[in-house]
């Protein structure tokens, strides 16, 4: 058993929602003696809205709009002394989102009234150096244990809590696990490979255990921008709605994403920083194969491993959209098709660019290309009616 002191943290860290279920493992990225992480989840979306169109432009992307609102909601609260406070955008550096919001943050901040409250990022891209947070050994394997454990326990959940005979079981089994892996991360301890595997089987098996009524329900794959796809606040619940109305919804690990990203983004030339960028690939692909190995030994299901899915839809999807999600949206319908799912449910915020060129644009094609599958495309927006949202998403049910 760990022993846990009372610390006290000079300096709080606050990180608006995106990641549901893999963020309360992630924080422990963060954690030190000096910070104390808070995870802002209000999920009160009017007054979130509201707090954050005053203060963000009405033109700016959807997810940015709920960020702001969270953020100075939080501050208005006055808990946190805004001199020993930070706001921290994690960002993949690139376009759109990925290096704007930095400056957007700050400038919303100040409108607000809270100049003294520092914007944090953290990316690898070099993008505002002097207000990155710094990424050492440490961090960078907190984070890669954050990754795979939110990855399975949130598959995991989603394809055994639609089937359970009792009610609330796989959501108290979720919080157990994030309890006694939040104490690994949290003090740096079995932060080993081989430890990680053997916890994939206990986690598998555990979820493998809840008794489940063995009723036949509709697939929904899910396939969206990052903040639509792993955020309920951002995605309007669509997780719970589609589960209301008989359904398992699938989405997939942000494992995938990860190494979508790192194999897009590392330099052409060969250079020690490529080298570095190919040795976290293969360890990233090993720990993939591993979770992914374990639920299926245990009955569950996954989507293909990167590498796969990577190959198989080259010939439908260009691999040259690399802005934001690029063309893993598309590869993600594809291997959903290719695996069964023939109902796939794709999300995009309003004014998020990226998506509408490398998603929005794509889809139709695809739909030509397997006829039999259904595909339908929704956006949620500041403007955006959630009754047309749960309209469409309930003919992609009947269909």
């Amino acid at each position: 058993m760990y022993k846990i002191k009372k610390e006290k943290e000079e300096n709080t860290i606050l990180i608006p929602a995106m990641m549901d279920a893999h963020y309360p493992l992630l924080k422990y990225m963060f954690w030190s003696k000096g910070y104390c992480v808070v995870l802002l989840n209000e999920t009160d979306e009017f007054e979130i809205k509201s707090e954050g169109m005053k203060y963000a432009n009405h033109d700016i992307c959807f997810p940015f709009i709920l960020m702001t609102g969270q953020v100075v909601r939080a501050l208005k609260t006055k808990k946190y002394d805004p001199g020993k406070t930070f706001v921290l955008i994690p960002t993949a550096g690139d376009a759109c989102r990925g290096a704007c919001y930095i400056g957007l943050m700050r400038r919303s901040l100040m409108r607000a009234g809270f100049d003294d409250v520092r914007v944090l990022t953290i990316n690898v891209r070099h993008v505002e150096d002097e207000i990155s947070l710094k990424i050492n050994f440490d961090t960078v394997i907190r984070g890669l244990f954050g990754l795979f454990y939110g990855d399975i326990l949130m598959m995991l959940s989603n394809q055994v809590r639609p089937y359970e005979v009792n009610k609330g079981e796989t959501d108290a089994l979720y919080q157990k696990w994030v309890k006694e892996l939040s104490l690994d991360l949290r003090f740096g301890k079995n932060l080993t490979l081989g430890k990680m595997k053997k916890n994939f089987e206990r986690i598998a098996e555990s979820y493998e255990k809840i008794e489940r009524d063995g009723k036949e329900r509709k697939v929904v794959g899910i396939v969206a921008e990052f903040y639509v796809k792993y955020c309920a606040l951002g995605n309007w619940n669509v997780i719970r709605y589609l589960e209301e109305h008989g359904c398992e919804a699938f989405v997939n690990g942000a494992s995938w994403y990860a190494l979508y990203y790192v194999d897009s983004h590392k330099p052409d030339r060969f250079n020690i920083e490529r080298a570095g960028f190919e040795i976290v690939k293969k360890i990233l692909v090993h720990t993939q194969e591993a979770m992914r190995s374990a639920m299926v030994r245990h009955g569950f299901k996954t989507l293909s491993a990167y590498e796969v899915m990577d190959k198989n839809s080259r010939k439908q999807i260009s691999h040259n959209f690399l802005i934001g999600d690029g063309w893993l949206l598309g590869a993600e319908v594809v291997d959903y098709i290719h695996n069964g799912v023939n109902k796939i449910l794709c999300i995009a915020p309003f004014g998020c660019m990226p998506n509408v060129c490398e998603g929005r644009g794509l889809y139709p094609y695809l739909k030509r290309q397997y006829p039999e599958t259904s595909i339908a495309v929704v956006e949620t927006d500041m403007s955006g009616a959630k009754l047309n949202y749960y309209n469409r998403i309930q003919l992609l049910i009947n269909k």
